[in-house]
């Protein structure tokens, strides 16, 4: 088992080996003493992981990044589907001209803000992502199209061996409510490009629910500023050989406002940061593959 993952038994540590949690006769005719507490009330297990589930419990302090602008209408609903056993919560404020960043406040009080410099979503993500101080960082737009609920499999996915848990609308068990057939259409092109060019496996390209340790962005490197940036990460974690695992997920309708997405503009940007990128010879697929047996370029599974 994970030695970030156990299973979440009140009064059991995980720090001791089975045999010393058995109790002999011989033992049991002397008084035990109890283990030191560091708060009053709380077990050694409670104060060293997060019960994240009923039967399971990590030690990752989780962060999770919401880039916003105007989604003071959404935030309620967003907040609302978030585990309370996350670490942080990383809020970006694109210059919201209405009270995005004091209906947050109010939601979530401990609620980190950062303010934006630049523009776009891909700049958002990026100073959320210098903020975090959590082990894992989780990506959640702001419109109320992803259930926070959700988190809970791509963490698992990451304490269970994965580098970067990708969410999949089109995954056994994925889903969206808010993609056009032509927009399906063209994400299944750019997907099949991707997996072409870089010896990828992905069935979703143009998603923005996903999570990762923070270590991998010391391995893959972030310059673009607009919605292109999920690609570009996408891309940029197989060609650094991180292992990378797909999590159904399922896209709900914006809630309120409209969003800024327009298929055409950002389909072509994103085109340009596919052509843009250096390809993956099969060649060297086939080398990295030798080396690292046990995490081929670009897993899925």
């Amino acid at each position: 088992m994970s030695s970030v993952l156990r299973p979440a038994v009140p009064g059991q540590d995980p720090y001791l080996e089975p045999s010393h949690r058995e109790t002999s006769t011989e033992s049991a005719a002397a008084p035990v003493p109890e283990p030191e507490v560091p708060v009053k009330g709380v077990s050694r297990i409670s104060a060293a992981y997060r019960p994240i589930s009923s039967h399971l419990a990590i030690t990752p302090p989780v962060s999770v990044v919401i880039p916003a602008m105007n989604e003071a209408e959404n935030l309620p609903y967003v907040f609302k589907t978030l585990p309370d056993w996350i670490h942080e919560v990383v809020l970006v404020d694109g210059n919201s001209s209405d009270n995005t960043v004091q209906v947050a406040r109010e939601l979530w009080p401990d609620v980190k803000v950062v303010k934006q410099v630049g523009k776009g979503k891909g700049d958002a993500l990026i100073s959320g992502f210098a903020a975090c101080t959590g082990d894992i960082i989780v990506m959640v737009d702001a419109d109320g199209s992803a259930d926070g609920q959700e988190i809970v499999s791509y963490v698992s996915a990451l304490v269970s061996g994965a580098d970067f848990a990708k969410g999949s609308r089109f995954a056994n068990g994925g889903g969206t409510d808010d993609m056009t057939p032509i927009r399906k259409f063209g994400n299944w092109v750019l997907c099949s490009v991707v997996n072409a060019k870089f010896g990828a496996r992905y069935t979703d390209l143009c998603y923005g629910y996903n999570a990762f340790w923070k270590h991998c962005l010391d391995k893959i490197t972030l310059d673009c500023t607009g919605f292109e940036i999920e690609t570009l990460m996408n891309i940029r974690v197989v060609k650094a050989g991180l292992r990378v695992q797909e999590v159904p997920s399922h896209e709900y309708l914006r809630i309120h406002g409209v969003s800024n997405l327009s298929a055409v503009r950002d389909g072509l940007r994103v085109l340009r940061v596919i052509l843009k990128e250096k390809g993956v010879s099969r060649a060297e697929r086939r080398r990295e593959a030798a080396l690292n047996l046990r995490i081929p370029r670009g897993e899925v599974s």
